[in-house]
């Protein structure tokens, strides 16, 4: 065997090594990717579900609050926007403006005793606060699954393929002020 074989035979092996690990970093990153979406998906198929509910609760809770028919027209606003929504920001967005307005009308609900004490409206508010439970867990799985992306497209040497696919950071579910706003317990 001669230099010459040696020396294209060792450049076909660095050839290759290099092309198997481009693969393999292009896998991670599609991989990385595809989770991050399915993560948001199932955020989409719980958010779906509580936008369904809202011509009932408005149809229920509009029989008792007339004077709040600011807050079930906002509501149903809510409902179209989201399913209206193009994006993941959009989604986003919606649902945290969603939630605030559930919220609201929780709160409000409280001063109709009659609303309060109707088994359809409870039974609706009870559904709405176990799919708010199933969103807090998959907005977790949503970030973690974020996170990984961000880090995996900001890794060396995969930055610089995920740089020339297009790949870029993606942002967290987070939690808006309001959310985070604690008054404490009144009574």
């Amino acid at each position: 065997m001669t230099a010459q074989n040696i020396a294209l035979i060792a450049g076909l092996l660095l050839i290759l090594i290099f092309f198997n690990l481009l693969i393999r970093i292009y896998n991670k990153l599609v991989a990385l990717k595809n989770n991050y979406e399915k993560a948001f998906r199932n955020i989409d198929v719980i958010l779906m579900q509580r936008a369904d509910e809202v011509p009932e609760l408005v149809k229920v809770a509009s029989k008792f609050m007339e004077h709040e028919t600011a807050m079930l027209t906002n509501l149903t606003k809510l409902r179209t926007d989201f399913l209206n929504a193009k994006t993941v920001e959009e989604k986003i967005d919606n649902a945290n403006e969603f939630s605030k307005s559930m919220k609201n009308l929780f709160a409000v609900s409280e001063n109709y005793p009659t609303l309060s004490s109707n088994s359809n409206f409870l039974e609706l508010q009870r559904r709405v606060s176990q799919m708010e439970d199933k969103i807090a867990d998959r907005r977790e799985f949503f970030n973690d699954s974020v996170n990984l992306y961000n880090v995996g497209i900001q890794e060396f040497p995969n930055f610089i393929l995920a740089k020339m696919i297009g790949y870029k950071a993606q942002g967290l579910f987070d939690v808006t002020p309001e959310e985070k706003k604690y008054d404490g317990i009144q009574f």
